[in-house]
């Protein structure tokens, strides 16, 4: 790799690891990088999100304040996101890219209708557990299959996935956003680091970008949180969902 390569990779790893964080889609960033730069497709997927890992990691250690108290909803959803991104991992090697192409873009579409709509939504939700004795700490029944389809698809690309996670959490578990999306992060890096094994085991990684990729996207995700945990809700919910709009129109365009 040139200098320039090196430079452009790292910095893609920062930005993709401060977005991860806050809200979700850096592989936005860093897959067309290493796309630009000649390395095939499903390297790039492979190696984008070996390198992106350690900055799952790093978000949810930014978080950590957040995730107080929320051990138990962590376990049980937890094993919804590593299920989810195993399979999601073993499509991505088996499917044509083409399968999702069509279905990703509905997905986060979606996700985004779901975030404007989460709050009321979300208080129906409440009112009609209330009247049954209210909801438990680990959210509405279907939160946990929502959060495993949400693992298949971060196993098999990730872009976004953050946004159909604060859609899932915002509107099944009564918490605050703030706490959602320390969720997120944990669910995200669930994802990610079970993915990333898989990878490692049974494709073809290029280590000198996951490298570069990890160290950057472990910097960005200290930014991401100190930015992240600043930002009021609303603004927080503006900003995924213009994160979101942003990815469904990055997947629309031609490549």
């Amino acid at each position: 790799m040139s200098p320039f390569e090196i430079v452009a990779i790292l910095l893609a790893g920062v930005a993709a690891g401060t977005i991860n964080t806050v809200v979700g889609s850096g592989t936005l960033i860093t897959f067309p990088t290493l796309l630009a730069f000649g390395i095939p497709p499903v390297t790039a997927n492979v190696s984008n999100t070996v390198g992106l890992a350690p900055g799952s990691l790093s978000g949810a250690i930014g978080y950590r304040a957040e995730l107080r108290g929320q051990r138990r909803r962590l376990l049980r959803l937890g094993s919804a996101s590593l299920l989810g991104g195993i399979a999601g991992a073993f499509l991505l090697l088996v499917l044509p890219s083409a399968a999702f192409d069509a279905i990703v873009p509905v997905l986060i579409v979606l996700g985004c209708v779901l975030v404007i709509l989460g709050p009321r939504i979300s208080r129906r939700v409440a009112e009609r557990a209330e009247s049954r004795g209210g909801l438990p700490d680990h959210g509405a029944w279907w939160v946990w299959p929502a959060v495993g389809l949400a693992g298949v698809y971060g196993g098999y690309f990730g872009a976004a996935q953050g946004v159909l996670l604060m859609a899932v959490l915002g509107i099944g578990v009564a918490d605050t956003m703030q706490r959602h999306n320390a969720t997120k992060n944990v669910l995200a890096l669930i994802v990610n680091g079970i993915a990333a094994v898989v990878f490692i085991v049974v494709a073809h990684v290029n280590w000198p970008v996951a490298g570069l990729i990890a160290v950057g996207s472990v910097i960005g995700g200290q930014i991401g949180a100190t930015v992240g945990r600043r930002l009021p809700a609303n603004v927080l919910r503006a900003v995924i969902v213009l994160v979101g709009v942003i990815a469904v129109v990055s997947f629309l365009l031609p490549r």
